[in-house]
């Protein structure tokens, strides 16, 4: 795994063997930011990325110059890895941890962001209900987004915050927006 871009691009991410998480690929993550890159301006925005894992997406947002990124990853091998990579890619005040189980730190949270990203397990029991417990908490800013990646068996497309489908090879991201009557 490698930063495809931003001031680390090319610098590599080297978890440990048999670590326990499903990166995003380098081909989807490449394709994400370049549909990022024609709507955002990334300096300074705030990110909440879900289900850290390898804590690729972070490190993406962190390269290229986003203000505060929340990485919020349960595993503590994971949340150890993530903190170690932050620290040796010098982007430690950017790139926060929080060991915490994603749906008990939901309600906990009081911060908005410009961008949540949610990369689950593909195999997580509730995955569909994702999109909800964000939007209902107000954590994303009326033109931010909701990103969440999933595999081809799941369609939003009837949701009512739907706004679009990215795929890249299995990869799939829904984008979300708040309903105006939510903001």
């Amino acid at each position: 795994m490698r930063i495809i871009g931003g001031t680390l691009r090319g610098r590599a991410l080297n978890p440990p063997a048999g670590y326990a998480a499903r990166p995003t690929t380098d081909f989807a993550r490449e394709g994400l930011f370049n549909t990022l890159d024609s709507e955002f301006w990334f300096d300074g925005l705030a990110v909440l990325d879900l289900f850290g894992g390898a804590g690729t997406v972070s490190f993406e947002f962190a390269s290229r110059g986003a203000g505060s990124v929340i990485t919020v990853e349960m595993n503590p091998v994971n949340a150890a890895f993530i903190r170690k990579t932050a620290a040796s890619l010098g982007v430690e005040q950017t790139v926060q941890v929080v060991r915490h189980n994603v749906f008990d730190f939901l309600p906990l949270c009081t911060k908005r962001f410009d961008i949540v990203f949610a990369d689950p397990p593909y195999a997580l029991d509730g995955l569909e209900t994702i999109p909800d417990k964000v939007l209902s908490r107000g954590l994303v800013h009326d033109e931010g987004y909701l990103i969440l990646e999933h595999p081809s068996e799941y369609n939003f497309a009837a949701h009512p915050s739907f706004v679009k489908e990215k795929k890249y090879g299995n990869v799939h991201f829904s984008f979300f927006r708040p309903l105006p009557e939510s903001r």
